[in-house]
């Protein structure tokens, strides 16, 4: 997002990332960030619980005016819980996520044709991975 983020910025629209992924943001790089030390997935506050995702969001946008430098990043200053237990248990239980492959994925072969038959311009991240 951080890299979408820099196109849109240089086009002349000013963004904001939000992140609980702070090691990929700075690694990014986007304009400007806030980061919120929550689970990932939970970006902008916790589930059913609308009055902290206000404040979560209100303070976020401040960034827009408090953050002056390029690739700074505001931490916000809510936490998830009193202590770091949701963390362990974060790690511990490890990257449940596919191993990234060269060639464009389907969900089935029938995506597979109707895509092939719609006709769509060939992707041109995905042309010289043919």
């Amino acid at each position: 997002m951080g890299l979408v983020a820099r196109h849109l910025e240089a086009a002349g629209i000013p963004t904001l990332c939000m992140t609980s992924a702070l090691d990929i943001t700075n690694a990014v790089r986007p304009p400007r960030a806030a980061f919120l030390d929550y689970p990932l997935g939970h970006t902008t506050g916790k589930p059913g619980d609308p009055e902290l995702q206000r404040r979560i969001l209100v303070e976020a946008l401040d960034a827009f005016s408090s953050l002056s430098s390029p690739g700074t990043v505001k931490m916000l200053p809510f936490r998830w819980s009193d202590d770091e237990i949701w963390k362990e248990k974060a790690f511990a239980e490890g990257d449940e996520r596919l191993e990234r492959v060269d060639t464009p994925q389907y969900q089935s072969e029938e995506d597979r044709r109707l895509a092939e038959t719609a006709g769509a311009p060939p992707c041109p991240v995905c042309v010289p991975l043919k």
